[in-house]
């Protein structure tokens, strides 16, 4: 009997009380559950011999349950199910209920709570006492201690272990408050830092991959995400997702309906949606095969709402499952405000700057565009032709149908399109113009649909493209028939559904603008051959416009002459008061294949040529030997030199790595109209 006496009090009276103390001290003093366990259970060893520990503590304001710990003979034990160890048919629940403490010196001959006594003799406990953990009247939870042998408590034992219950009852009270005061200090560092972040960080993903972060580890969940809704509020895009121990199954970037899944349902409902524990007959198949392969159980996704406008959701997930209670639902919802306003304010931002980039290009576009409006300053002409065409712009100018111009080059297509501009509901806004033939294949989808940073080669900065540019005004698609094949689908979407994406972008963008199309290719030719989509074709082909070539109005010649003349005359300083007669029967006379660009080139000359008051007009470059050929100008002629010398070599290949294109540095649409306006057969030269 003294061994086992000796086994049970290893120490004196003294002691124990010191050694009581120093166990509620080190249980005060934890920062967490787990570390707390491991102090209870290490420190009361030093108080008193136990083979069986169960600590039990309820919610103060349910009642119900929060926190179960169970170690038998030295191993710690997961909590039984409720239907296997029901807490009502337990000494602990009664004890809690009642106040009072229990003890049981004998298992084997306690009739009351038979589920609670066959798990004790599972693992051979044969006495408990069971008692209240209190602090003042309000009661927090109980703590049983068994022995392995009955009638193993004697009065005294009792007596201090009831003293050693109301000094764990106070550790454990301190040690909940100490964790709720250090959690709710983190919870203020969040939103802190949240506020320092919404203050100072105007970069958009970089706020929400911040915001993510802080999110997921003062709340300690497993993944944090910022979802926000697209434009048509169809589906919500993940910005940002923290998730270290991600599977691949949850990325960036993912696109989830608005329809039928649970981030939605928060979306259009406004409230926070919590799901603590996975069923597959209460969530979509989709997102439950998802959650079981990430291993997450637990479920918080909360509106992201500022000023009344909904943004997107704040999501949150944990492995464990019945992880979120309302104490961190209510933080949760003033997170997300905080975390609205940032992403409200960078989105303001984001347009600002935005608007600011499209000002600074528009403005430097129109200074090109007024530098180049001096060749033009107005349609000359009389003829019956070109009021026809006139006519038919003032018809079609008031509305937004797209127009397209056709003609031969040098008929002034696009002094027609801005004509058609100036007279439209857009003429207040930006005329934008692109020529599709003077630009490299490689750039023209960059210049035309814009690119971000990094987006190929060579990016190495964000920019706007014609289209973007010209939202809410008029484009000029000027040699719309040297598109590549590749580009005209994207073209097409973006005149049909007036969206497009940049470059090297997922974000689609939404554009409204009147498009004026204009070429001096047979675009019929070219969809039999394959070289242009019919479906572009007809969505061009809303309004055409054919222009009359300068040969079918030559009663406009004599007005065209004067007014070039007095515009070069102005220019270079001399004052041109006449045109002789017979030189302007002869110019009258050609049938300029060139068009109106040929004749001012040609009254360029002649005013360069002029030392007096008279026009002096250089007619022999129109005389009888080349009657009934056209006049080409020395470029044209050197460009046909060259095209045919270089074919020759190739013996007649235009295209592929060797063909004459390729040598030449064109496009191989490009090579073909030139020849063609040259009158060059690639077969006759083989």
């Amino acid at each position: 009997m003294s061994t086992v006496t000796a086994s049970i009090f290893p120490r004196v009276e003294e002691d124990r009380y010191l050694a009581l103390l120093q166990a509620a001290n080190a249980i005060a003093t934890c920062s967490d559950c787990a570390a707390a366990s491991d102090a209870l259970v290490s420190k009361l060893r030093e108080v008193t011999h136990f083979d069986f520990l169960h600590l039990a503590a309820f919610d103060k304001d349910t009642n119900q349950l929060c926190f179960s710990l169970l170690d038998a003979n030295g191993r710690r034990l997961d909590p039984p199910p409720g239907d296997v160890l029901p807490l009502g048919d337990s000494p602990i629940q009664y004890v809690h209920d009642s106040g009072e403490a229990l003890v049981t010196l004998d298992w084997s001959l306690e009739p009351r709570f038979p589920s609670y006594g066959r798990f004790l003799s599972q693992h051979g406990i044969g006495a408990t006492c069971t008692l209240p953990l209190k602090r003042g009247s309000r009661r927090l939870g109980v703590l049983s201690l068994g022995r392995c042998y009955p009638n193993a408590y004697d009065e005294d034992e009792i007596r201090f272990l009831s003293l050693a219950a109301d000094q764990i009852g106070l550790a454990i009270d301190a040690a909940v408050n100490f964790f709720i005061s250090q959690r709710v200090q983190d919870q203020l560092k969040l939103i802190l830092d949240l506020n320092n972040q919404v203050v100072s960080n105007l970069e958009f993903h970089d706020l929400l991959h911040a915001a993510s972060g802080s999110v997921r580890r003062v709340m300690r969940c497993d993944a944090a995400a910022v979802m926000l809704a697209d434009a048509e509020s169809k589906n919500l895009r993940v910005h940002a997702l923290d998730f270290p121990d991600s599977r691949g199954i949850f990325v960036e970037g993912a696109l989830i309906p608005i329809e039928g899944t649970m981030p939605g349902d928060s979306f259009k409902s406004g409230k926070p949606i919590v799901i603590n524990r996975l069923d597959a007959t209460e969530m979509p198949p989709e997102m439950y095969v998802k959650a079981s392969a990430e291993g997450l159980n637990s479920f918080c996704d909360v509106p992201l709402i500022s000023k009344d406008r909904l943004l997107g959701i704040l999501a949150v997930a944990r492995h464990e499952e019945n992880t979120f209670d309302e104490e961190e639902i209510a933080f949760l919802i003033q997170v997300a405000k905080q975390v609205a306003i940032g992403i409200e304010n960078t989105l303001a931002y984001t347009e600002i700057a935005d608007l600011k980039d499209r000002l600074a290009q528009e403005k430097l576009y129109l200074e090109e565009e007024i530098r180049g409006e001096m060749d033009f300053e107005g349609i000359v002409g009389q003829s019956s032709g070109l009021r026809h065409v006139l006519n038919l712009v003032e018809t079609v100018a008031p509305s937004d149908s797209t127009v397209l111009l056709l003609g031969e080059t040098g008929t002034g297509k696009e002094l027609i399109a801005r004509a058609i501009h100036d007279r439209s509901k857009r003429k207040d806004r930006t005329f934008v113009k692109l020529n599709c033939a003077a630009i490299p294949t490689g750039l023209l989808e960059s210049e035309l649909f814009g690119h971000e940073r990094g987006a190929f080669t060579g990016a190495i900065s964000q920019k706007i493209g014609r289209l973007e540019l010209a939202d809410q005004g008029s484009l000029f698609l000027d040699e719309v028939g040297d598109i590549p094949i590749e580009i005209q689908p994207k073209l097409l979407r973006a005149l049909q559904e007036r969206e497009f994406e940049r470059l090297g972008s997922t974000h689609t963008k939404k554009v409204n603008v009147r498009l004026v199309a204009a070429t001096n290719r047979d675009l019929d030719k070219m969809i039999e051959s394959r070289e242009f989509r019919s479906d572009l074709y007809y969505r061009l082909n809303v309004f055409p416009i054919q222009i009359p070539p300068l040969r079918e109005r030559p009663e406009d010649i004599p007005l065209l002459v004067r007014y070039f003349a007095q515009k070069y005359g102005r220019r270079m300083e001399k004052k041109i008061e006449s045109i002789p007669t017979t030189a302007m029967k002869k110019l009258s006379s050609w049938h300029w294949p060139g068009n109106i660009r040929e004749l001012e080139n040609f009254i360029e000359r002649s005013v360069i040529l002029t030392h007096g008051s008279a026009l002096q007009v250089p007619v022999g470059e129109l005389g009888p030997k080349n009657k009934g050929v056209p006049v080409q100008d020395a470029r044209a002629a050197d460009d046909r030199s060259e095209i045919l010398r270089i074919l020759k070599d190739t013996k007649g290949r235009v295209a592929g790595p060797d063909g004459a294109a390729a040598r030449l540095g064109l496009k191989r649409t490009t090579l073909i109209s030139r020849m063609k306006k040259l009158g060059i057969d690639a077969r006759q030269i083989v």
